[in-house]
């Protein structure tokens, strides 16, 4: 189920004896703790109610001789089970040895939970939180290992990061309580510097709307200055530019990264995946934003839509031959970076020079 779907449930009445929540989202993970703890304590949270355990630091079985213990301060509890895919096997074999038939665990450590939850402890919750896997790509696995592992607990959550439009509709309803706006293109910009993390974009929002006032305006400018990692983009400026063959202009882009201490073999990292998505567009024959992030997606690159446009805008700037050119210059500049002899910026200015002759 969604974070949503649980907060209307517990809207609705008393919480399940078990979750498991599965996903990276700290935000909406925040929302949902507080609205258990309101279900399962009540209004005015008794603090000895509420007790947190984290399975790299103790052992399962310890945490379930925890919720099978009555309190003799408590009737109602909220155990939370941090790093809970410390718990599960580590190889394939021990996995064997905790699941007889590869579905559901009947031997080990795993049958504890199964065995609890036959008769669980009227007025306890316990919460199996794993938050170091992403919901897709190489942590698939992860994930239906961790499902398999607790399928014994049937009421799942999962907390996917934000997507970019999620983000978009966070951030325009945070902006009208922070009494603030945000300038052409700059809403945009700061959900690409933060990767549209939910957590860092309510932190930034903060700085932002001081810096800002009551009724002003969140200018990019502003976002450069005060949010780390938003100098990439300046660094898709550099690739536009050197797209129109535009030296000065490239050039001037490099002062600037070079100004604000932009370590520049980094941004040569930034170059090389900007050519290569765009090499792979362009292989892929795909003709516009959306098609590229719609490819992209599908293999599991996460892709927003303006980085897509960049893309799109980068293919269309360079043909085949420079994207490979580029590709090798961009290997030549990453080699001259390791020479001693070389400084950073004359490697960069060299490879500049080179892709807009």
């Amino acid at each position: 189920m969604t974070p949503d779907q649980l907060l209307t449930q517990l809207k609705k009445g008393p919480a399940a004896p078990a979750y498991l929540f599965l996903g990276p989202d700290v935000y909406r993970r925040v929302r949902v703790r507080e609205a258990l703890r309101k279900s399962v304590l009540g209004d005015e949270p008794d603090e000895e109610g509420f007790t947190r355990h984290d399975l790299d630091e103790v052992k399962l079985s310890d945490v379930m001789d925890d919720a099978c213990a009555y309190s003799l301060f408590t009737s109602r509890r909220l155990i939370w089970v941090g790093a809970a895919e410390g718990a599960m096997p580590r190889t394939s074999k021990a996995a064997a040895a905790a699941n007889e038939d590869g579905d559901a665990p009947v031997a080990g450590v795993g049958a504890r939970i199964a065995q609890y939850l036959k008769d669980p402890i009227p007025g306890v919750c316990v919460v199996f939180d794993i938050t170091r896997y992403e919901m897709d790509n190489d942590d698939k696995a992860k994930i239906e290992r961790a499902r398999k592992f607790y399928s014994a607990i049937k009421d799942v959550v999962e907390f996917p990061p934000f997507t970019a439009a999620e983000a978009t509709r966070l951030m325009g309803d945070l902006a009208k309580q922070h009494d603030v706006k945000f300038a052409s293109g700059a809403l945009q910009f700061l959900i690409e510097a933060t990767g549209a993390n939910a957590n860092r974009l309510v932190n930034e929002l903060e700085k932002l709307s001081l810096l800002a006032g009551k009724g002003g305006n969140i200018t990019e400018a502003m976002i450069g200055n005060m949010v780390p990692d938003a100098r990439e983009t300046t660094v898709f400026a550099l690739v536009a530019a050197m797209g129109r063959k535009d030296r000065n202009q490239s050039l001037e882009l490099l002062d600037t990264l070079v100004r604000d201490g932009e370590y520049l073999p980094l941004a040569l990292n930034f170059l090389a995946t900007q050519f290569r998505l765009a090499l792979v567009s362009r292989e892929a024959a795909l003709k516009s934003a959306s098609t590229i992030q719609g490819h992209f997606m599908q293999l599991g690159v996460p892709m927003w839509r303006s980085r897509a446009d960049q893309v799109s805008q980068t293919a269309t700037s360079f043909n085949d031959g420079q994207l490979r050119r580029a590709m090798v210059e961009i290997f030549e500049a990453d080699r001259g970076m390791r020479d001693i002899k070389l400084d950073d910026r004359t490697v960069m200015e060299r490879f500049i020079l080179s892709l807009t002759k």
